[in-house]
């Protein structure tokens, strides 16, 4: 059974300010995916993707 992950990001100040994003990385050399994750503002979580 999959555990559900809980995790505060959040401040008095800012509330749910922060998103984690998740990216597939294509390795040039094998040819597999990896995972890439961070966490970005919400307010750049578009610019975030388009890198």
């Amino acid at each position: 059974m999959a555990k559900k992950v809980v995790a505060t990001l959040k401040t008095k100040d800012n509330g749910k300010a922060f998103a984690k994003v998740i990216r597939a990385v294509k390795s040039p050399k094998t040819g597999a995916y990896t995972f890439k994750e961070e966490m970005v503002p919400v307010d750049d979580v578009q610019n975030a993707l388009k890198a």
